[in-house]
């Protein structure tokens, strides 16, 4: 079978799909990956088929956008930025890659184009979704910015404010996309909350235990694991972060995002908060010009390396709430500090806290004393470092991928 995987966003969105599409490769199936640009070097080097959404510039683009990282901004950026300019992109891919009876698409959140190919093309559409906040529900619901109405609230209040959430994401899409559609013979479409479910299959990368699936979550939706790629074997670790790790007690690592161009005031309380701590750290960023100059002994950074050779030999994370980050955080079993900006952050937060985990701190609280005494309440607090490690050993990966796997080789290609 050929597979097409659309994968759209930053690192932490785009590293799950590879993972996926290498399981799918060694099951004997032909992969493609249609991502940005910026991630050619990764796919070639994980051996799979890469088809450009988009070039570095754009992506830069995407990602130099204030408005990315904040709270009720970041919608309207990212379909005005990232998904509007992607639709003939999707369509021409798959028409150059189609094999007639052949071909299978997973499609990531974002990548509602692929909708579109599955009228014109007949080609089936598995949605893939890293995230429970992408199910919105009136039971569990999502804890996101802009979403008021509490968690203990009547669900016909949670139902009230879904329904105008709807209105507000249909405002900023439905133009451009039925624009796209009726440019192309199709009819439009509404209501894109629910409508970024296909109705062939949906899979939530995630476990139960993380995102227990709710009872009006689309019935086509299938629960299987955490992908957890991180480069590891094709990016490996520094030696000298190797040697650092090794030479005194575990540090606390922080990251804001493989995104995250404007993380100066996340590094520099960091580093202020570990020097209160008297803990040793290291700042992960690929953005040199957010890294304070001079850091005190103790103290490193280094642009990037896999959490899974990090993350074990850590004592906590301090990050930004996106949802692979939390996941090789899980695994390792060790505290979170978490810092939402926007997205799904807010959500992921509140999951962390329900497994009893960890801790956050919101932009405004992310100062040196706050830090400081967030990290020595969760490094020191026996249960929440006991509730990390039980979490730890419910990790399956590899029963987890291979659940994926069959759920994608399930559906009849097209």
């Amino acid at each position: 079978m050929r597979i097409l995987i659309y994968a759209m966003g930053s690192a932490g969105d785009v590293h799950p799909f590879v993972g996926v599409g290498r399981a799918l490769q060694a099951r004997g199936h032909e992969v493609f990956i249609i991502t940005s640009a910026f991630f050619e070097n990764l796919v070639v080097r994980a051996g799979l088929g890469f088809r450009s959404m988009g070039t570095v510039e754009d992506f830069e683009r995407v990602q130099g956008d204030p408005h990315l990282w904040h709270p009720r901004k970041a919608l309207a950026s990212v379909i005005k930025n990232a998904v509007d300019p992607a639709y003939e992109m999707i369509l021409d891919a798959a028409k150059e890659l189609h094999l007639p009876g052949q071909t299978l698409i997973l499609a990531s959140s974002l990548a509602w184009a692929c909708f579109t190919v599955r009228d014109l093309l007949k080609i089936p559409v598995i949605s893939v979704h890293l995230a429970p906040s992408l199910f919105v529900s009136s039971y569990r619901q999502p804890i996101l910015h802009g979403a008021p109405v509490p968690q203990g609230a009547p669900r016909f209040m949670k139902s009230i404010q879904w329904w105008a959430a709807g209105k507000v994401v249909d405002f900023h899409v439905l133009p451009t996309l039925n624009r796209f559609r009726k440019d192309h013979g199709l009819p439009p479409v509404r209501g894109m909350l629910q409508g970024w479910h296909s109705p062939d299959r949906v899979i939530a990368l995630f476990p139960d235990w993380f995102g227990p699936m709710q009872p009006d979550w689309p019935k086509q939706t299938r629960l299987t694991g955490f992908p957890l790629f991180d480069e590891a074997g094709i990016n490996d670790l520094p030696k000298e972060l190797d040697d650092f790790l090794d030479d005194g007690d575990p540090p606390v690592i922080f990251t804001p995002g493989s995104a995250m161009d404007r993380g100066y005031e996340f590094f520099a309380e960091a580093v202020k908060g570990l020097q209160l701590l008297g803990k040793r750290g290291v700042l992960l960023s690929r953005f040199t010009n957010t890294i304070p100059k001079d850091l005190p002994k103790g103290i490193r950074h280094f642009s990037y390396a896999p959490f899974s050779q990090v993350l074990p030999r850590a004592a906590a994370l301090a990050y930004h709430g996106g949802v692979g980050t939390c996941a090789q955080t899980l695994q390792a079993g060790i505290p979170h500090l978490v810092q939402p900006m926007a997205h799904d952050q807010l959500d992921t937060l509140s999951r962390v806290r329900d497994l009893g985990v960890g801790t956050g701190l919101h932009p405004h609280q992310f100062k040196a004393k706050r830090i400081a005494g967030a990290l020595a309440e969760i490094l020191h607090d026996a249960s929440v470092k006991r509730r990390a490690v039980e979490i730890s050993r419910l990790f399956e990966p590899k029963k987890w991928m291979e659940e994926t796997c069959r759920l994608v080789e399930e559906l009849p290609p097209g």
